[in-house]
Order: C-alpha cells, then structure tokens, then sequence
C-alpha cells in the first residue's frame, strides 16, 4: 500500500512538473509574442488529457488525485481550471466551434457572475461532507476514502472534470468498439436508474454543450474542482501564495478595457483593480488578458517574483495613442 501511494505522488508529481516546466519555458521563450499563449495552453491541455487518461488506466488512490489538485490551488492558483483540466478543453473547443460559426457569446450580469462563483464553495463543502451526512462512518470503512468507494463515493464528483471521453473501464457508452464518456457521466449513471440513466445522460450533456456554446467557460464558473483556495495568501505567512499570478502597472494602464473583455470568465479585477499582484480567486490564470493587453509591460505573468510572459505593443504605436 505505502508503494502504491508513493508511485501515484512521483506519477501525479512528475507530471505536474513537466507540464509547468514546459510552459514556463515555451512562455519564456515566445515572451514577445501576442496569440501564442491560446495556441500553447490548447496543446498543454492536450497532453494534461492524455497524462490523466494514463493515470486513470492505473490503479491509484483517487483522494491522492483530489489532495493533488487543491494543493495546487494553494501554490498556483487556478493554474489546473485554465491549463490541466480536460472539461476545461472540451468547453475551449466549443468556444473554437462557435468562433466558425461566427456566433456571438453571451456575458452574464456581473452580480450572477460572482454568485455563480461564491456557489462553487457551497457545492465543494457539500459534497466533502456528505459522506458524513448520509450516516455513521464506521472504523473499518475508513480506509474506504482513499479509493472515494463506499461511503465515501459522494467526494467522486469532484474527479468529474477529469473524466476523458475515451475510458479505460467498462460503464460508459459504447461507439465503435471504444467506450466512451464524458465529465461527470459515471456519477450520473451510478446514481441514476432503469431509463433515467440515459435521459439524465443526454440532458446533462446537452446542457453543458449548448450553455459553453453561448457563454463562455459557463462551467468553470461554478465547478467545486474549480474552487480556489488561494485565499490564504490574505494570512500573515502566505502572503508567497499563489506563487503564479498576474501582476498589474498601474502607470501604464490606460483603462482601454481590453482584459475585461477578452477574459473567458468575465473576471473585472484586472481591470478595476490600480495596480500590484491581482488576487480574485475566480481568475484561471489563462493569460488571455496579458496575451491580449496592448501596453508594453502593463501585464505581467509572474512565477516565484519572475515575470514568464508580459504584455506587449502589439498595436503599435499609431493605433493606441
């Protein structure tokens, strides 16, 4: 068991680390550059889609896959929402979809927005608790958690986004031979039954597909895998966290407006907020502000105090004075 447990850290370990060491090198490399980030996190998410369908063929300790993912909330933020988490490539690929349709996107009252945001805390704590809301626990079943089965099946939902659309298990649905799924769907036909199985099936994917192909990242919004813990940097003693961020010059901001527009999550901090290290815990850190800022310099990507990607004139001169 302790060698199980410590292959699933090195995998999940190694490959977290190589996906943030491949970004941090690729950004370093294409800094001056506008447009390329997008192109660089769709690949990211393509690769983290391939390394969680690998883990998935494994057996693993699934509360490992969980502690993991909000362990990284603490040290980079949303990092995982904006370049890891496969739902997060499927809704991008909506996105992409109704781009060629030339279909425009729908924004949500600004008040909605941040309550879909406060919701996404209410749903985690719901279903972390759960577990024991449904009755005792009893000593034996403990050892249950780290594989989220019996009891403990309820906190499964939290693995949702991860689930790829082919599966290495038998319990999905079957097309051409592979089986196939899609974010939540094995929850939904553990806990579904007879002909609802597939009714709440379609419906859950046809709500998800046609709300991503109106607003952008709908889901992220109030996703509980999604619910940054970041918060703590506001304790004396992790002021360091998170260590990824965007920083923000506010003597050479205009208040053109651009990074309120092109954000997927219609998040308005960097463009409210004066200056300094932008804290909100509904940002994915997908960069599109910074990649899309046309002020040298007025947005920066930072890692540890070290700027990976910046903002730059992309306009020229003629066209922002």
């Amino acid at each position: 068991m302790a060698l199980e447990l410590i292959g699933d850290i090195l995998r999940l370990t190694v490959f977290a680390g190589l996906a943030l060491a491949g970004i941090l090198v690729i950004l370093i490399w294409i800094r001056n550059l506008t447009r390329n980030v997008t192109y660089l996190r769709f690949f990211i998410q393509a690769v983290s889609v391939i390394a969680i369908f690998y883990l998935f063929t494994l057996p693993s300790w699934l509360l490992i896959f969980v502690g993991v993912i909000f362990l990284m909330t603490i040290v980079t933020g949303r990092f995982f929402c904006g370049w890891i988490c496969p739902f997060g490539l499927y809704i991008d690929l909506i996105t992409q979809l109704r781009k060629a349709f030339k279909i425009r996107y729908r924004n949500l009252p600004e008040k909605l927005n941040r309550a879909l945001n406060k919701l996404r805390y209410v749903i985690l704590v719901f279903f972390l608790i759960l577990p024991f809301l449904l009755g005792p626990i009893e000593p034996w079943q403990w050892p249950l958690a780290l594989f989220l089965t019996g009891p403990f099946k309820p906190i499964t939902v939290l693995l949702g986004p991860l689930e790829p659309l082919i599966i290495p298990w038998k319990g999905g649905l079957e097309f051409y031979g592979l089986d196939v799924s899609y974010p939540y769907v094995s929850d939904i036909i553990f806990y579904s039954s007879g002909i609802f199985v597939w009714i709440n099936v379609f419906v859950f994917i046809a709500l998800t597909v046609v709300s991503s192909f109106i607003v952008r990242r709908f889901w992220c919004r109030f996703c509980p895998t999604g619910a940054s813990i970041a918060i703590v940097n506001r304790f004396r003693g992790f002021k360091w966290a998170p260590v990824l961020h965007i920083n923000k010059d506010e003597e050479k901001c205009t208040k053109c407006g651009i990074c309120k527009r092109v954000c997927p999550l219609q998040v308005t901090e960097v463009y409210e907020q004066k200056g300094g290290k932008i804290m909100t815990s509904m940002c994915m850190l997908c960069f599109r502000c910074v990649e899309m800022c046309p002020y040298e310099d007025c947005l920066k990507a930072k890692m540890a105090g070290k700027t990976v990607f910046k903002s730059r004139n992309w306009l020229g001169p003629s066209k922002i004075e």
